[in-house]
């Protein structure tokens, strides 16, 4: 029978680059499923003012807002202000662009395996 995984605080901790991109963006996926068939990752996304980061997912996505303001504009052109509490849901194939004045951090669900962003 699995037994559940405690992660911890995942909130203060330091968080790597996301070296593929201009920006100051940082990713770390926490918990990762054990099921291959039906992958599911869960982490950490930080951005940093500077360059905007536009992304393409391959997977489908959910991001809670857990702190700052970022600023999300999708293929369509549509944008808005992330806030604190603010959930969004990325589809795959959705290009995606992330910027900031300050800095945001973003919880995430995404339906993939671990580093697979």
């Amino acid at each position: 029978m699995p037994a559940m995984q405690h992660k911890g605080k995942i909130l203060d901790r330091t968080l790597p680059a996301m070296d593929d991109f201009d920006a100051n963006v940082f990713l770390d996926d926490f918990a990762v499923s054990e099921d291959p068939d039906k992958a599911i990752t869960a982490g950490l996304f930080r951005i940093e003012a500077g360059e905007s980061m536009t992304y393409t997912y391959t997977y489908h996505e959910i991001k809670l807002i857990v702190d700052g303001e970022v600023h999300i504009t999708d293929c369509t052109g549509e944008t808005v202000v992330g806030t604190k509490g603010d959930l969004f849901y990325f589809p795959d194939d959705c290009e995606v662009t992330f910027w900031t004045p300050t800095f945001g951090v973003g919880y995430f669900v995404g339906q993939r395996g671990e580093g697979e962003a």
